[in-house]
């Protein structure tokens, strides 16, 4: 094992190795080119985000996978920062950063010096040379925070994510989904290139098989194909159709129903992708996704919204609010983002593991665990609402011992969106 100082750094053995630190800290990767900047927010992994290509956050650890990150990437930096937002890391006990191989065997350890009023800390960087992959230690902190750490690698903490690039309306369907948004008091949506080659595939997958279906005869769902053409999304619907022989007249069907045109004039989405398939029967198949793209800021504010769903809930039955807690949050946030990697949905990992043992290898140092999980919902109030029509899951949103709360979500996978409820008392 080496022990590593400031500037010094060992190479490492082919493979995937874990970069672990424990104490009151959240764990953070930024994977970068040769140029040191981020290529756009899916290059920050964090409790919020927990994998990219090669990179995966689980509670304290990191796994990187040099041979897996996305093309280009030649450096992992690897962050701290207190888990209570604002601390200085000088107030809690010095972060110490051990990274093993396979098997376990430990290939290094980095205690930097002591910080005094840095907010984060830039701990190591695992960066490519030659044909190998080394670790450097750095120990490099920022007493500004999240705003020194943009600023050197171009990471956006504030703004909405780069514009989508735009799709071309070769039939005029975006002028008339507008104008029946517009009608309804919704934002315009934009037609984006990437949902609209979903769309089209799965309009496709559809008419070879000659039936509508959210899944195709490969097995692939209609989201799977959004996320696979590059769109990550916080929320999404679709209108899967048969029949319309024009954008006009697709547009009327998805107008003539209640929950059709509440999808169609739904005002969280900002994006669309429209395709429609002729099948060897003559019929139509029209595959249309509405979707609102990913955002830690949307992110987080879609979990604060569950959590005060929850706590009202709570209220109606005379108990305390849930607090939130950032080790059950980093837990169920990995939950669901595991489920959608892997296509399972379950307490139970594939590996395994149980909600108790995923909290406490988040640093949860809770007596008591208990988690609700869900898929499909496409919102805050849905997602509530079903978990508490139903008498398990209601049990624990209004369990009295409970004291503490996580919320995980993450969009893909066969169902769409998958969501995590962690509670510790």
């Amino acid at each position: 094992m080496s022990e590593l100082v400031p500037g010094g750094n060992v190479p490492l053995p082919g493979g995937a190795v874990a970069v672990r630190v424990r104490g009151p800290f959240d764990v953070s990767a930024l994977v970068t080119d040769d140029s040191g900047k981020v290529g756009g927010d899916a290059d920050f992994v964090f409790y919020n985000q927990p994998s990219a290509p090669g990179v995966r956050l689980d509670g304290d650890t990191l796994t990187v996978d040099p041979a897996r990150l996305r093309a280009g990437a030649t450096r992992v930096t690897v962050v701290v920062s207190p888990a209570e937002p604002g601390t200085a890391l000088g107030t809690l006990p010095a972060p110490t950063l051990r990274v093993t191989g396979s098997g376990g065997r430990t290939l290094a350890r980095f205690a930097p010096p002591r910080p005094r009023q840095e907010t984060v800390l830039l701990l190591a960087e695992l960066y490519r040379r030659g044909g190998g992959w080394k670790l450097r230690a750095l120990g490099q902190g920022y007493a500004d925070g999240l705003a020194g750490l943009a600023r050197d690698f171009g990471v956006d903490v504030v703004d909405e994510p780069p514009a989508a690039a735009a799709a071309p309306d070769h039939d005029g369907i975006a002028g008339l989904v507008n104008s029946a948004r517009a009608g309804a008091g919704s934002p315009p949506v934009t037609l984006d290139a990437r949902l609209t080659a979903a769309a089209r595939e799965h309009a496709a997958a559809m008419a070879a098989a000659g039936r509508l279906g959210v899944e195709g005869r490969d097995g692939v769902s209609v989201y799977q194909r959004v996320t696979a053409a590059g769109y990550a999304y916080l929320t999404i619907g679709e209108h899967l159709v048969s029949g319309p022989r024009s954008p006009a007249e697709f547009v009327d069907y998805c107008l003539r129903t209640g929950q059709t045109r509440a999808t169609l004039c739904d005002p969280e989405f900002t994006h669309a992708g429209l395709a429609h398939v002729p099948a060897r029967s003559g019929d139509v198949y029209w595959t249309a996704l509405w979707a609102r793209p990913f955002s830690p800021a949307d992110l987080a504010r879609t979990a604060a919204r569950v959590v005060d769903l929850t706590n009202r809930e709570r209220a109606g039955a005379g108990l305390r609010p849930l607090r939130t807690d950032s080790a059950l949050t980093a837990a169920a946030q990995a939950h669901s983002a595991d489920m959608v990697a892997r296509s399972f949905y379950s307490h139970t990992s594939p590996e395994g593991s149980q909600p108790w043992d995923r909290a406490a290898a988040a640093g949860a140092r809770r007596r008591s665990i208990g988690e609700n999980i869900a898929c499909g919902q496409r919102s805050p109030a849905e997602v509530v609402r079903g978990w508490m029509n139903s008498p398990g899951h209601r049990a624990n949103i209004l369990k009295p011992d409970f004291t503490h709360i996580g919320i995980g979500f993450a969009g893909g996978g066969p169902s769409g969106m998958y969501w995590t409820q962690l509670f510790g008392a």
